[in-house]
């Protein structure tokens, strides 16, 4: 067996974490760098009207992908819990079990998206002149899912396992991949015919087909820990005993995808009351902190899996001090951005906005005020991150959903004959205000730390019923 790139139970917490959350933090970016250099491709390739195709097909995607990848996370830690009490074969088991499922789901999701994605398109109110175009774009991203599902699965797996700089690689070459094909299979060029905005979708399908093959070749050629051979393949069959935890602490997971989702819909609501100028500035803003809120992703993601092998491994008194330096990391991360941002966020809004644009100082001032709502909710991320990786769940989604809607929400829609907009862009310091303090309320007086596993015998499936989630990477709004 190859050992994990990273023990994750011993040595400098401080260093260890910094250095497993690095390679995650790479990989968010480059995902969305790809997003963005895609849509200038296909904005400037295609123009207007194709450019909104996507951006109605890219929510329909992302209200599936929320659906699903909570029982990534849960398997994750799953897999982050066994391989912390080195036990090999649960391992194998729990992630045997999750590529069963996800490929269930991989396939439901194919057959279902290609009958009902016209019905899903009419009732987001696409607009008519971009439906023909969401739709063909729609039906063949649809086809490239299943890849694209497992690609992740298995780079989810390896971060369980303490391995972080693999998936790195693996998205770097889908990254490229995608972003390279895109104008030839748009435009054409020699014998490939011009696919026009299907050729963006085909280009996703091969780029996500390449890179897991190859990381399946990788995984095996290296004999790397969630490699399935022999006997072993049986595992590819889900076992119930391991199903139950993952889709009963993956559910509400998926569950903060959508609650997020709504509230950025109902903000996004309340910003377009304002008019075009101010929908322009909060859009472009909202591209800056989708780069802030990187770090706290990452080190959450980091922080949820170095706790689940440190829970796996009875280590309990290393949890309390992964917890603080992920706190610490976070904050000196996310304030450097921060900071960074500000000085040059004219600069940077004005690649949005046009240099010229009358929007630029409205875009300045809502991420002045906003920005630093980012260090509040990166200290919930990680306490979040560090509950959720022995099984509390529920509580997290609870205080997400009372700190955007009552709170966020509330203060935003209230407050708006007094403060006119500015009500809008203070309510995301409340609501993070708020998160921060209900998830430090929740982490040092909630029951979390009850559910803790009992160290169980090689090969007892059922054992593992009690784990949980990792933090997901959430959008702004």
């Amino acid at each position: 067996m190859a050992k994990p790139q990273r023990d994750l139970t011993s040595g400098p917490i401080g260093r260890t974490l910094f250095l497993f959350a690095l390679p995650t933090l790479g990989s968010s970016v480059l995902q969305s760098v790809n997003g963005s250099i895609n849509a200038i491709w296909i904005g400037q390739l295609l123009g207007e009207r194709a450019l909104a195709a996507t951006t109605n097909a890219g929510l329909v995607m992302f209200l599936l992908v929320s659906a699903v990848f909570g029982f990534g996370m849960a398997a994750t830690i799953l897999i982050g819990q066994a391989m912390g009490r080195r036990d090999i074969d649960a391992v194998r088991r729990v992630f045997g079990s999750a590529l069963g499922l996800f490929s269930i789901l991989s396939l439901m999701v194919v057959v279902a998206g290609w009958l009902l994605a016209p019905a899903i398109l009419t009732a987001l109110r696409t607009p008519a002149d971009a439906y023909p175009l969401a739709l063909a774009y729609l039906r063949v991203i649809f086809v490239a899912m299943p890849t694209g599902f497992l690609s992740v699965l298995v780079t989810m797996g390896l971060r369980g396992t303490g391995d972080s700089m693999t998936p790195l690689k693996f998205m770097a070459l889908g990254s490229v991949i995608d972003v390279a094909l895109n104008p030839l299979f748009i435009r054409g060029l020699g014998p490939v015919p011009a696919f026009g905005i299907s050729g963006s979708a085909i280009a996703t399908f091969i780029a996500n087909t390449v890179s897991f093959v190859a990381l399946l070749a990788f995984v095996y050629r290296r004999d790397l820990v969630l490699r399935l051979r022999g006997a072993e393949l049986r595992y590819l069959i889900p076992d119930p005993a391991l199903l139950r935890p993952i889709v009963t602490k993956g559910v509400p997971m998926g569950l903060q995808m959508l609650v997020v989702t709504a509230s950025a819909l109902a903000m996004i609501g309340l910003v377009n009351g304002y008019g075009t100028g101010a929908t322009a500035a909060y859009g472009a803003a909202n591209q800056l902190w989708t780069y802030i809120q990187m770090p706290a992703m990452a080190v959450g993601a980091a922080v949820s899996a170095m706790v689940a092998q440190n829970i796996g491994a009875d280590r309990w008194d290393r949890v309390a001090r992964i917890t603080r330096s992920g706190v610490l990391i976070n904050l000196g991360m996310t304030l450097t951005l921060i900071l960074v941002v500000t000085i040059l966020d004219r600069a940077v809004l004005g690649l949005f906005l046009g240099s010229d644009s009358s929007s630029i100082d409205l875009a300045a001032h809502i991420n002045v005020i906003g920005s630093a709502s980012f260090l509040l909710f990166g200290v919930s991320m990680v306490l979040s991150a560090t509950v959720r990786a022995n099984g509390a769940v529920v509580g997290p989604l609870v205080i997400l959903a009372i700190a955007l809607f009552p709170i966020r929400l509330g203060l935003a829609w209230t407050m708006r004959p007094a403060w006119g907009a500015d009500a809008i862009w203070w309510s995301f310091p409340a609501g993070s205000a708020a998160s921060m303090l209900m998830t430090i309320a929740y982490y040092r007086a909630g029951g979390w730390r009850k559910g803790r596993l009992i160290p169980p015998q090689r090969g007892e499936a059922q054992a593992l019923a009690d784990s949980q989630p990792a933090a997901k990477p959430m959008p702004t709004g």
